[in-house]
């Protein structure tokens, strides 16, 4: 009887254990999540500053996106070389992002592949007629953007039950609909908003959470 009681509690102790370990990987920091949304952030009031004021700088400023995902990158990997047990952000929630990074780069080398062969027919059109053309490519290249921010933003809300980030997934699609009708400066504008209220405000949040889980033990009583 007291082999089976001691079975019984060591069970409850592996299952604990590993519950523990699970919740543990999915409580993200929420540092990941803050930092793409100040670098897109930034990255969009930059280029906001230099349409406005009629400057440019001698790189694209939306390369430092890449500076903020090849950390992320490294501690995602230390990480999941740390965690002994599958959590649901690794079988959910990673493959949807890994794809939204992809799909992202996807869109960036369409749309610098359209602007090789638009810009020439953009100069020789103003340099024939004086006036440049009605239609800009330019104009329609943050909504797609925008599209692509809400979907795996919206998708982890609701998977992860995380309301920020259903809300701000919302946001993004609203801002996709009216950078439609919008000139490039206000797409510019609401993609840094969309940052902040997608990224930035629900790292935030949940950098927040994660400190009072760690303080609490993180551990769960079973």
């Amino acid at each position: 009887m007291e082999n089976k009681e001691l079975s019984h509690h060591e069970s409850l102790a592996l299952i604990n254990t590993m519950i523990n370990r699970a919740k543990d990987s999915f409580h993200g920091t929420g540092i990941g999540t803050m930092m793409w949304g100040i670098v897109i952030a930034v990255c969009s009031l930059v280029k906001l500053s230099e349409v406005h004021f009629g400057y440019k700088l001698p790189f694209d400023i939306y390369l430092l996106a890449l500076f903020a995902i090849i950390p992320q990158l490294i501690l995602s990997a230390r990480e999941r070389k740390r965690q002994q047990a599958k959590s649901f952000e690794d079988t959910f929630v990673s493959p949807i992002w890994t794809g939204f990074g992809i799909c992202i780069f996807l869109l960036v080398l369409i749309i610098n592949m359209l602007f090789k062969y638009y810009i020439p027919l953009f100069n020789e059109y103003k340099l024939l007629t004086g006036h440049a053309p009605a239609f800009s490519m330019r104009e329609y290249i943050m909504p797609l953007f925008l599209m692509l921010y809400g979907l795996p933003t919206f998708i982890t809300g609701v998977g992860c039950k995380f309301k920020p980030m259903l809300v701000g997934g919302i946001i993004c699609w609203i801002s996709c609909v009216i950078t439609v009708f919008t000139e490039y400066r206000v797409d510019l504008a609401l993609t840094a908003f969309s940052a902040i209220a997608a990224w930035f405000i629900p790292g935030l949040l949940m950098e927040k959470e994660y400190r009072k889980y760690k303080k609490s033990g993180g551990s769960m009583h079973v």
